[in-house]
C-alpha cells in the first residue's frame, strides 16, 4: 500500500542520514588517530547498508523465474 511505501522510504532516508553520520564520526576519529577502531567502522557501515538494502529490495516487485 501507499502507506506501506511512504513508512519504508521515511525508513531509508533515516538509515541513509545515520549512514551519512556515521562516515563524519569515523573521519573525525579516524584523524584523531584512535585506528582501533577500523573493524568496528566497518561492522556497523556493513550492518546499515544491510538495512538499506532490505528496504530498497522491497520497493521491487518480487520475480518468480
Amino acid at each position: 500500500t501507499d502507506e506501506d511505501e511512504q513508512t519504508l522510504r521515511a525508513r531509508l532516508a533515516k538509515l541513509n542520514e545515520e549512514h551519512r553520520d556515521l562516515d563524519v564520526a569515523i573521519s573525525a576519529l579516524m584523524e584523531s588517530g584512535t585506528a582501533d577502531l577500523l573493524q568496528l567502522r566497518d561492522l556497523k557501515k556493513l550492518l546499515l547498508k544491510d538495512h538499506i538494502s532490505q528496504i530498497e529490495d522491497s520497493f521491487l516487485p518480487d520475480i518468480i523465474a
